[in-house]
Protein backbone atom coordinates (compact mmCIF):
# COMPACT_ATOMS: atom_id res chain seq x y z
CA UNK A 1 0.00 0.00 0.00
CA UNK A 2 1.60 3.63 -1.16
CA UNK A 3 0.79 6.22 1.45
CA UNK A 4 -0.14 9.77 0.08
CA UNK A 5 2.94 11.98 0.36
CA UNK A 6 1.50 16.36 0.21
CA UNK A 7 4.14 18.71 0.18
CA UNK A 8 2.67 21.68 1.59
CA UNK A 9 3.41 25.43 2.23
CA UNK A 10 2.23 28.51 3.77
CA UNK A 11 2.67 31.31 0.84
CA UNK A 12 1.36 35.16 0.89
CA UNK A 13 -0.38 35.80 -2.10
CA UNK A 14 2.52 37.85 -3.58
CA UNK A 15 4.43 34.71 -4.03
CA UNK A 16 2.74 32.51 -4.80
CA UNK A 17 2.88 32.18 -8.89
CA UNK A 18 6.46 31.60 -8.51
CA UNK A 19 6.41 28.88 -5.33
CA UNK A 20 9.24 26.67 -6.39
CA UNK A 21 8.15 27.06 -10.04
CA UNK A 22 9.11 24.73 -12.87
CA UNK A 23 11.66 23.03 -10.46
CA UNK A 24 9.37 22.36 -7.76
CA UNK A 25 6.45 21.10 -10.45
CA UNK A 26 9.61 18.40 -11.91
CA UNK A 27 10.60 16.91 -8.68
CA UNK A 28 6.91 16.78 -7.87
CA UNK A 29 6.23 14.88 -10.87
CA UNK A 30 8.98 12.51 -10.35
CA UNK A 31 7.68 11.90 -6.71
CA UNK A 32 4.40 10.67 -8.33
CA UNK A 33 6.31 7.36 -9.83
CA UNK A 34 6.99 6.09 -6.68
CA UNK A 35 3.87 7.15 -4.53
CA UNK A 36 0.64 9.50 -4.72
CA UNK A 37 1.96 12.95 -4.03
CA UNK A 38 0.36 16.01 -4.03
CA UNK A 39 1.18 19.98 -3.17
CA UNK A 40 -1.41 22.23 -1.13
CA UNK A 41 -0.53 26.05 -0.50
CA UNK A 42 -2.41 27.90 2.58
CA UNK A 43 -2.63 31.59 3.18
CA UNK A 44 -1.62 30.85 6.69
CA UNK A 45 -1.09 28.37 9.55
CA UNK A 46 -4.38 28.33 10.46
CA UNK A 47 -5.46 27.44 7.00
CA UNK A 48 -3.37 24.59 6.92
CA UNK A 49 -4.05 23.28 10.25
CA UNK A 50 -7.77 23.15 9.57
CA UNK A 51 -7.07 21.45 6.58
CA UNK A 52 -4.78 19.16 8.27
CA UNK A 53 -7.82 18.19 10.46
CA UNK A 54 -10.51 17.63 7.53
CA UNK A 55 -8.12 15.26 5.66
CA UNK A 56 -7.78 12.77 8.24
CA UNK A 57 -8.44 9.43 6.79
CA UNK A 58 -8.61 5.93 8.86
CA UNK A 59 -5.84 7.62 10.72
CA UNK A 60 -4.87 10.88 11.48
CA UNK A 61 -1.98 12.16 8.82
CA UNK A 62 2.20 12.15 9.99
CA UNK A 63 3.33 15.74 10.62
CA UNK A 64 6.52 16.73 9.18
CA UNK A 65 7.13 20.54 9.91
CA UNK A 66 9.93 21.92 8.46
CA UNK A 67 11.81 24.27 10.86
CA UNK A 68 15.44 25.43 10.86
CA UNK A 69 15.64 24.10 15.12
CA UNK A 70 14.42 20.51 13.82
CA UNK A 71 16.39 17.38 12.92
CA UNK A 72 18.36 16.98 10.75
CA UNK A 73 18.66 13.89 8.63
CA UNK A 74 21.44 13.06 5.85
CA UNK A 75 19.72 11.94 3.16
CA UNK A 76 19.96 8.31 3.84
CA UNK A 77 18.29 8.77 7.34
CA UNK A 78 15.91 10.59 5.58
CA UNK A 79 14.88 7.53 3.44
CA UNK A 80 14.85 5.41 6.39
CA UNK A 81 12.34 7.47 8.24
CA UNK A 82 9.92 7.59 5.44
CA UNK A 83 10.46 4.04 4.69
CA UNK A 84 9.75 2.95 8.68
CA UNK A 85 6.40 5.38 8.48
CA UNK A 86 5.38 3.53 5.11
CA UNK A 87 6.09 0.45 6.43
CA UNK A 88 4.48 1.02 9.47
CA UNK A 89 1.11 1.61 7.60
CA UNK A 90 1.03 5.36 7.80
CA UNK A 91 -1.78 6.29 5.51
CA UNK A 92 -0.64 10.39 5.02
CA UNK A 93 2.27 12.29 5.21
CA UNK A 94 2.64 15.54 5.14
CA UNK A 95 5.41 17.94 4.94
CA UNK A 96 4.61 21.43 5.76
CA UNK A 97 6.94 24.57 4.97
CA UNK A 98 5.50 27.46 7.68
CA UNK A 99 4.88 31.05 7.63
CA UNK A 100 7.69 33.45 7.03
CA UNK A 101 7.82 33.84 10.95
CA UNK A 102 7.69 30.69 12.26
CA UNK A 103 5.79 28.30 13.07
CA UNK A 104 3.40 29.19 16.31
CA UNK A 105 4.00 27.16 19.67
CA UNK A 106 0.95 25.07 19.28
CA UNK A 107 1.87 24.02 15.80
CA UNK A 108 5.43 22.64 16.67
CA UNK A 109 3.78 21.00 19.82
CA UNK A 110 0.83 19.35 17.17
CA UNK A 111 4.06 17.97 15.10
CA UNK A 112 5.08 14.57 14.54
CA UNK A 113 8.61 15.35 13.58
CA UNK A 114 10.31 18.87 12.97
CA UNK A 115 12.64 18.57 10.28
CA UNK A 116 15.21 20.93 9.05
CA UNK A 117 16.78 21.36 5.88
CA UNK A 118 19.56 23.10 7.64
CA UNK A 119 20.46 25.76 10.19
CA UNK A 120 20.50 28.38 6.94
CA UNK A 121 17.35 30.50 6.40
CA UNK A 122 15.98 29.97 2.89
CA UNK A 123 13.12 31.68 0.67
CA UNK A 124 10.00 29.52 0.83
CA UNK A 125 10.38 28.58 -3.33
CA UNK A 126 13.56 27.65 -2.59
CA UNK A 127 12.68 25.23 0.25
CA UNK A 128 10.10 23.89 -1.65
CA UNK A 129 12.56 23.06 -4.12
CA UNK A 130 15.04 21.37 -1.71
CA UNK A 131 12.29 19.80 -0.21
CA UNK A 132 10.66 18.02 -3.25
CA UNK A 133 14.17 16.79 -4.11
CA UNK A 134 14.65 15.10 -1.21
CA UNK A 135 11.55 13.63 -0.78
CA UNK A 136 12.05 12.67 -4.66
CA UNK A 137 15.62 11.19 -3.57
CA UNK A 138 14.17 9.35 -0.39
CA UNK A 139 11.57 7.07 -2.59
CA UNK A 140 14.43 6.46 -5.36
CA UNK A 141 17.01 5.28 -2.15
CA UNK A 142 14.13 3.24 -1.15
CA UNK A 143 13.42 1.67 -4.29
CA UNK A 144 17.42 1.20 -4.86
CA UNK A 145 16.94 3.74 -7.98
CA UNK A 146 20.43 4.83 -9.10
CA UNK A 147 19.60 8.50 -8.98
CA UNK A 148 21.59 9.01 -5.29
CA UNK A 149 24.95 7.31 -5.76
CA UNK A 150 26.18 8.09 -2.07
CA UNK A 151 26.98 11.85 -2.17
Amino acid sequence: MNMKTTLAAVLSRRSLPEAGGRWFDDYLNRIVRYTPCDSQTFESEKALIGWLEQHQGRTRAYRILLDSRGQEFSSEEFAGRIGRLRDEGTQRLVFAIGPADGWSPEARQRADLLLSLGRMTLPHQLARVVLAEQVYRAFTILAGHPYHSGH
